[in-house]
């Protein structure tokens, strides 16, 4: 059975038209980990409910 990672990682290289090397793909599998981990406790986080988004600033 294959690894969802190794299959995600596969299947955006091949949409992106991207060679990733074999001896690089262990990192690049680490690197998706840490952002997933990364965005699991941003989204855990919890916002009251008055929370609003920050107004974007353009110069």
């Amino acid at each position: 059975m294959s690894d969802p990672l190794d299959d995600l990682i596969d299947a955006a290289a091949r949409t992106l038209d991207l060679p990733i090397e074999p001896a690089c793909k262990a990192a690049v599998k680490t690197n998706l980990k840490v952002t997933l981990d990364h965005g699991a406790h941003v989204a855990a986080f919890k916002l009251p409910d008055h929370a609003e988004p920050a107004p974007v600033f353009v110069a």
